[in-house]
């Protein structure tokens, strides 16, 4: 039982750590040797657990959505009755906490997106994947909100969804050239607080 254990504490610190560097430097310039020395675990067990750095990649951007996915789930079931205010925020609190840490959180997805969509085929749909677990969540909350009468219907709650993500995903990456949250604050009042109202 000991040993089960220790190896998915291994494999947690693998993919936390995996985080932190991919979104530093990028798939091409992180290493095995670095992801593990960090780590202190022997590239030998770094195979066992990935099998190999592309799938250990694929795994990292699924581990690094589940938070945000959760989060937001979580502001939305103690939103009850205002799925809108639960989304909004959400928003708020995002943008607060990447201007804190000087816009280094930003997002893996759209970093990795740029860097492997044309080169690797496991990376591009583990990206797929995770950014349509996280539409999925919006969608969710864009529904309750037409329920609720918050926000507009002449455009399903998937199409609304889409929209805020692809806009997001955009402001984000703005956000790093500009070190600023001001694209992350025009996307939150130009689309939450305008264009999805009734």
């Amino acid at each position: 039982m000991e040993k089960i254990n220790q190896k998915e504490i291994n494999r947690e610190n693998l993919l936390n750590k995996g985080v932190g560097l991919l979104m530093k430097q990028g798939y091409h310039g992180t290493g095995l040797k670095e992801i593990l020395d960090a780590v202190k675990i022997p590239k030998g067990s770094f195979y066992n657990y990935f099998g190999s750095k592309e799938n250990f990649a694929a795994e990292t951007i699924e581990y690094f959505i589940l938070p945000y996915i959760t989060q937001l789930q979580n502001y939305l079931a103690q939103s009850e009755g205002n799925a809108l205010g639960g989304l909004e925020r959400y928003i708020k609190e995002s943008i607060v906490e990447l201007e804190r840490t000087d816009f280094k959180g930003s997002c893996l997805l759209g970093n990795l997106i740029g860097e492997l969509s044309d080169t690797s085929d496991t990376c591009r749909i583990a990206l797929k994947t995770s950014l349509n677990r996280y539409r999925d969540v919006w969608e969710l909350g864009f529904s309750c909100a037409q329920n609720e009468g918050a926000i507009r219907t002449d455009k399903s709650a998937r199409e609304l969804a889409d929209i805020w993500v692809n806009a997001w995903q955009g402001a984000l990456l703005r956000m790093k050239v500009e070190q600023s949250v001001a694209p992350l604050n025009q996307c939150y009042q130009e689309l939450l607080l305008n264009f999805f109202k009734k």
